[in-house]
């Protein structure tokens, strides 16, 4: 016997947002035409998406537009809430439109019980819709995860940098960041 499945788009998943099929309590993100129930956030995993929040918001101020958590979608078939977001600025504030690849400058990830999926799911996904780059902060081993330069369904670059070593964006060379202070370490 063979099982029918059917995929989802982006608007099927808006419509059950609106009719209630989906509510705010429900954590979940729709990638590649499924919906994904996501695991609970930890308290030392928020701890860090407001440390990031702060310390971009602050050293991005009129550089860039900072979402936390917000929709982006990446395809007809895929719209994920990335812990952080860091958009190209527009007037509107992405009020008229969900974030597409074409305004994403970058996108952090925090993972402690997600970094396998984080890895085989979301990055290979975020490589084939062109995201320029990729931080996946593992706060298991309190390290950042670097990808960039996506090619062929793939980042050419990846790199493993430990709690001790500083960190910029490509597109905010300026912006320096001690991985220690974000790791809440001295």
């Amino acid at each position: 016997m063979q099982l029918l499945t059917r995929k989802f788009t982006a608007s099927d998943y808006h419509k059950m947002g609106e009719f209630g099929i989906l509510t705010p309590q429900d954590y979940v993100e729709l990638i590649e035409g499924q919906i994904i129930a996501m695991s609970p956030i930890s308290l030392r995993h928020a701890a860090m998406v407001k440390r990031l929040n702060i310390l971009l918001t602050y050293q991005l101020y009129n550089q860039a537009i900072i979402g936390v958590q917000d929709p982006i979608q990446l395809d007809n078939f895929s719209e994920l809430q990335p812990d952080i977001s860091v958009l190209a600025i527009r007037p509107d504030f992405y009020e008229l439109e969900i974030p597409k690849p074409k305004d994403i400058l970058a996108l952090i990830e925090i993972s402690d019980t997600t970094i396998q999926y984080d890895k085989e799911i979301k990055i290979p996904l975020y490589a084939a819709n062109n995201i320029p780059e990729v931080w996946v902060f593992n706060l298991n081993n309190k390290s950042l995860e670097v990808y960039r330069n996506p090619q062929n369904n793939t980042y050419q670059i990846e790199k493993v940098l430990p709690k001790n070593q500083t960190v910029s964006l490509l597109s905010f060379p300026q912006l320096i960041i001690k991985l220690g202070d974000l790791f809440n370490l001295k």
